[in-house]
This record gives structure tokens, C-alpha cells and sequence, in this order.
């Protein structure tokens, strides 16, 4: 059984995988189950292009979820690999982007939500990193997007580059907080 460390890593995880028509998206209805003790959140949904219904099991890591946008604890994720948190984080980096690029300053706040949540994927590619090494190792990356996105830039994958990202991405936050802050 997949083993979520929050909710958040359930909904990405799920976001990451499309239906088999290729359908990214459906409604889910979520519940919480007790199986023999373990905590379990189970989401289903029909998919609105093919009309299958679709179903996944998380079991909830033992220890106390961060709020979001965070995904996990210290430890990484045992259901999403870096590349796939590159993948998200760039992603949203971009769309994040280019909305700053595009709207006045005073209404970057809009733009904040979707920024740290850039952030937080970059936080967790670093989990990854094991202590001491200089970059993350290769079999780290065990989904074909992640090793996809691996193969494409092997050097972003290092510590430096890894620090060099979390910083930009912190200082863009920042600047959101500094010229578009919170109303009131």
C-alpha cells in the first residue's frame, strides 16, 4: 500500500498519475479508514473523460502531517521521486512566474499560494539528498517523469544547484510578502 506523509503528498501523488485514457483530473470524495490499527485515507472518483472509476489507498505515516503547502517530515517521500518534485516545482515556478510578470504589484499576493507551493517541492528534492553527498544518486529516481527529468539535467540535482533553486525561489516569496502584502 502507498504510504502518504500528508494529504497534500496524496492529492500530488494522484495528480501524477492520470487515469488509463490519460485523463490528469477527477472529482474525489475522500474517507478515513481504520485498517488494523493504521490510519487510511481512501479517494475515489470518476474520471470525467472515460467514465472509470478510480481509487487509491494511503496509508498516513505514523507521525503528525505539516500544513500545507508542505508535504512531508525530514524524511522524503516513499511515493514521489526528486524529479517528479522538480517536475511540479518548476511547473508551478512557471506558471507563477509569468502571472508576476503579468499583474501589477499590489496583486502579487494572489500569486503567494501557488509560489510556496513551488517552494515546498523544492524542499523535498533536497530530502533526498543523502548526508554528506554532493548530489542525489540516481536510483533515487524511480518513475519515468523523474527519470526523465533526470536524464534531461543530471546537474540540477546537486546540492549547489538544489541550494541555488530554494534560494531564488525564497527571495521571489519574499519580494511577494515585501511589495504585495497581506490586506489588513
Amino acid at each position: 500500500m502507498l504510504i502518504a506523509r500528508s494529504m497534500q503528498e496524496a492529492h500530488l501523488y494522484m495528480d501524477l498519475h492520470p487515469c488509463f485514457c490519460g485523463a490528469e483530473e477527477f472529482g474525489r470524495e475522500q474517507r478515513l479508514e481504520d485498517h488494523d490499527g493504521a490510519l487510511v485515507a481512501v479517494y475515489e472518483g470518476v474520471c470525467p473523460q472515460c467514465g472509470r472509476t478510480r481509487s487509491f489507498e494511503f496509508r498516513m505515516a505514523d507521525e503528525l502531517p505539516p500544513a500545507p503547502p508542505e508535504f512531508g517530515g525530514p524524511e522524503p517521500s516513499r511515493i514521489i521521486d526528486p524529479g517528479e518534485f522538480m517536475w511540479i516545482g518548476d511547473r508551478m515556478s512557471t506558471e507563477s512566474g509569468l502571472r508576476l510578470l503579468n499583474t501589477p504589484l499590489d496583486e502579487h499576493r494572489e500569486v503567494r499560494p501557488a509560489t510556496a507551493y513551488a517552494i515546498a517541492a523544492f524542499e523535498e528534492i533536497a530530502k533526498f539528498l543523502p548526508p554528506g553527498a554532493d548530489r542525489i544518486p540516481e536510483d533515487r529516481f524511480t518513475s519515468e517523469r523523474g527519470r526523465e527529468v533526470y536524464a534531461k539535467n543530471p546537474g540540477r540535482f546537486t546540492r549547489e544547484e538544489i541550494s541555488d533553486d530554494l534560494e531564488r525561489k525564497r527571495s521571489i516569496l519574499t519580494n511577494i510578502d515585501r511589495f504585495s502584502p497581506p490586506p489588513g
